[in-house]
């Protein structure tokens, strides 16, 4: 059974950081690609950054280009979300998803795909 906990959510003020992480357990970790999505109330799933299983290629949303870090060590079963330079609208709940097939070596972009998700760890971000 895949088993996804996310930690190291919390409060920080605008120009903060903050060190997400995702710990995986029930399939194999090295084959999926992995990614962060957030969802804020009222408002839509956005995916935040993405992250392919062995070579581990690297995608992010415009919107957290160049603050955001997305890592994985696959000895672990961990992934990782660094957030720098936040503002008050990367405040919403983070998730940590798993794509559902292991085919290909790119990891897709479509939401949809990630079909495996943790419970959320909640950033909120103040001025």
């Amino acid at each position: 059974q895949v088993h996804l906990v996310e930690s190291g959510g919390g409060s920080v003020q605008v120009g903060g950081s903050l060190r997400l992480s995702c710990a995986a357990s029930g399939y194999n970790h090295n084959i999926f690609c992995m990614a962060w999505l957030r969802q804020g109330p009222g408002k839509e799933r956005e995916g935040v950054s993405r992250i392919s299983p062995s070579v581990g290629v690297t995608r992010y949303a415009d919107s957290v280009k160049g603050r955001f870090t997305i890592s994985r060590d696959n000895a672990q079963r961990a992934v990782y979300l660094q957030m720098s330079s936040l503002k008050s609208e990367d405040t919403p709940m983070y998730y940590c998803a798993r794509r559902e097939s292991d085919y290909g070596t790119s990891c897709p972009a479509t939401l949809d795909e990630y079909t495996y998700w943790g419970q959320g760890t909640q950033v909120t971000v103040s001025s």
